[in-house]
């Protein structure tokens, strides 16, 4: 199969779940807008969620693909399979105790994550409630990361990048009908997570009996604990939790430092993080998920010069796409955000507080979405020790940036310190791989990278002048900031990719094939 075609597939369903996403945000800002009751959803959404990346997302899938893996291509499809209802019988009991806990000691969760709201007893009450409807969206979709593992593994990933969209019309589906029923409405936004948990399982039942891995679970958990193959995913999970999923912590402690800040900081931070999402999603999990499978097969049948070679692959096409989209988000903030979400309860003042976040989000979108290109290089490998380590310095730089940017620029602050603590995680990642002699940068990248700045700088140009005054952005209606998006984008796109046919770029030399 073709990678550069499987790239096309993910990032198209992405895509397809980033527009409903939009759609969704678009509803919950015209409903509900930023205060009191969003923030409270979106801390309680925020810890499960939270959970599904590190564990599910995150730590699971990169201790278990490259073991998979190893069995599918080296071992019998029993074992195969034995391995594989052998992990779901031991997951499947753990989730469901975490679930309960989780559920049980909610008002302790809420004070450890935002410990700000306890100051409002009503505030502090609603985002208990909220969480304990959300917390069983970390059983549901860590079972989905199981069902997606397998399904990437046989090649097939077009239905686990499609499965997001089933919470994104669950979303849309309570808030605009269901919410009215609900006292108060914004505990439909918390049943809408946990109806579209269940949706997102159910549609891949289907497709794991195709391929014939539909997993047994059972109550033996001994046996499963007995399991040579489970035993290894174990312990590549526990520093893996650290290693892929710092971004996530980092995110999670700035709640805690937002919880003090003014009311809507939490609301702002979340606003700009899901525009930033949209190129996070489309690139770094899309090439994290097409990567991580064919490294794990060049590691197990020994072929470095081809794992290189992938990697290499991996880190021109980030640039090539990443660059722009981190440009082109800071240039459009205002447009972008007064179009999707400056309606009803969204005032000018959430415009211009959610732009800076977002702006400073976007100075390390291109860390972020290498980290998730240049980690999956140690964990094919099965290397845990490297990332890890790069993942604490990188927290712990994180945490001293906060200090020092959140009293200077507030919760733009929390904001930059995640984005430039990204860049210093795949610096430190490129880093390892080249001095553990894992990576060998091919022939070209000092031509490459000097194209691709010319690339930039054009678009930039254009993308500002066509963007016109942000503030005129705020009187216009929407069926007119629809239009201009709709051909300024485009424009500036276009501006970049001929100019990139120009310098000597063509379509072809980025195709390769799966190992």
């Amino acid at each position: 199969m073709n990678l550069l075609r499987a790239l096309a597939t993910v990032s198209g369903m992405t895509l397809l779940s980033r527009i409903l996403g939009f759609v969704r945000d678009f509803v919950i800002a015209r409903a509900f807008g930023a205060g009191l009751a969003t923030d409270a959803f979106f801390v309680a959404f925020k810890l499960p969620n939270l959970l599904r990346r590190m564990f599910a997302e995150g730590a699971f899938s990169q201790a278990f693909v490259p073991i998979l893996g190893e069995y599918k291509n080296k071992r019998s499809e029993e074992d195969t399979r034995t391995l594989v209802d052998h992990v779901a019988s031991l997951l499947s009991i753990a989730l469901f105790a975490v679930t309960a806990i989780g559920i049980a000691a909610a008002p302790l969760l809420v004070w450890i994550s935002a410990p700000g709201f306890a100051a409002d007893t009503g505030k502090f009450e609603l985002t208990i409630t909220l969480t304990r409807i959300t917390f069983p969206y970390i059983f549901f979709m860590s079972l989905v990361a199981l069902a997606g593992g397998l399904l990437n593994s046989w090649s097939r990933f077009a239905l686990p990048a499609f499965t997001p969209v089933l919470l994104n019309i669950s979303f849309i589906g309570m808030a605009l009908f269901a919410a009215p029923y609900f006292d108060p409405p914004v505990l439909a936004l918390a049943w809408a997570v946990f109806l579209g948990g269940v949706l997102q399982l159910a549609i891949q039942i289907p497709a794991l009996k195709k391929i014939s891995m539909l997993p047994r679970p059972s109550l033996n958990w001994r046996a499963a604990w007995a399991d040579p193959g489970v035993r290894r995913i174990l312990t590549l999970m526990g520093p893996a939790i650290i290693g892929v999923s710092v971004s996530q912590v980092s995110l999670l402690i700035n709640t805690i430092f937002a919880s003090f800040l003014k009311t809507g900081s939490v609301s702002w931070l979340y606003y700009a993080d899901r525009l930033m999402e949209f190129p996070s999603g489309m690139l770094g999990a899309a090439l994290g998920t097409i990567l991580l499978p064919s490294l794990a097969r060049y590691h197990a049948s020994d072929n470095q010069l081809e794992y290189s070679r992938l990697l290499d692959w991996g880190l021109r096409l980030t640039l090539l796409l990443a660059a722009p989209a981190a440009l082109g988000l800071a240039i459009l903030a205002v447009p972008l955000i007064a179009t999707l979400f400056f309606h009803g309860a969204f005032s000018t003042i959430d415009v211009f507080s959610t732009r800076e976040a977002l702006v400073a989000y976007t100075v390390g979108l291109t860390g972020m979405i290498l980290v998730k290109v240049l980690a999956p290089g140690f964990y094919a490998r099965q290397n845990v020790r490297t990332p890890v380590r790069i993942a604490l310095i990188s927290l712990a730089a994180t945490q001293v940036m906060n200090l020092a940017f959140v009293g200077w620029i507030g919760h733009a602050g929390l904001a930059l310190s995640i984005g430039l603590a990204a860049c210093l995680n795949a610096g430190m990642l490129y880093r390892g791989l080249r001095r553990l002699n894992i990576y060998e940068p091919q022939a070209g990248w000092g031509s490459f990278v000097a194209k691709l700045g010319l690339a930039l700088i054009i678009m930039g140009i254009v993308l500002w002048f066509g963007m016109g005054k942000e503030i005129s952005w705020l009187h216009s209606s929407f069926i007119d900031r629809i239009i201009h998006l709709a051909w300024l984008v485009p424009l500036g796109a276009s501006a970049y990719f001929a100019t990139l046919w120009i310098l000597g770029f063509r379509l072809g030399d980025f195709k390769r094939r799966t190992a």
